[in-house]
């Protein structure tokens, strides 16, 4: 069980960091010359969240704690339990961030489209998109550091 809990959990962390590198690439490279275009990536961004972003995090957080009941040594371990921090602090940013920017963007984009919207509700809604994305890659990389480097972060009191 502690093997495949770890298995589980590694694609999952591969699947939050590939979905959060599309959604920067979808950032950086769709077209946005015409609403239209940028109502098309922002509705892919929506959809790499929903269907690859937010399952891989719900994974990776759930097959982490899971791994700490069913291998009773990561109980004991600092790092572990900064793991599982780390990982609560993750899965909440990114629901309430990433999950609602990306879903409100390609809202208010499609309604651009159709000429329904201002461009600067727009621009309202995606004022903080880039911070809010660095800040959960930090996160999901720190996640990853700690998971594998294992520090002792502090020494017992003797």
């Amino acid at each position: 069980m502690r093997k495949a809990t770890k298995i589980l959990h590694t694609l999952a962390s591969c699947g939050l960091i590939g979905a959060l590198m599309g959604y920067v690439i979808i950032l950086v490279a769709a077209p946005q010359d015409t609403a239209a275009a940028y109502s098309n990536a922002r509705a892919s961004i929506a959809a790499l969240c929903n269907y690859l972003l937010l399952p891989s995090l719900a994974i990776a957080l759930m097959s982490g704690l899971l791994s700490m009941v069913v291998h009773p040594p990561f109980r004991e371990t600092r790092w572990a339990w900064l793991k599982a921090l780390l990982g609560l602090s993750t899965f909440e940013a990114t629901l309430g961030i990433i999950g609602s920017k990306a879903s409100s963007a390609a809202s208010i984009s499609a309604k651009i489209a159709a000429g329904e919207a201002q461009q600067k509700a727009l621009a309202d809604a995606i004022a903080n998109e880039w911070g809010a994305l660095t800040a959960i890659m930090v996160l999901s990389l720190a996640n990853v550091v700690v998971g594998v480097w294992r520090p002792r972060l502090w020494k017992k009191a003797d």
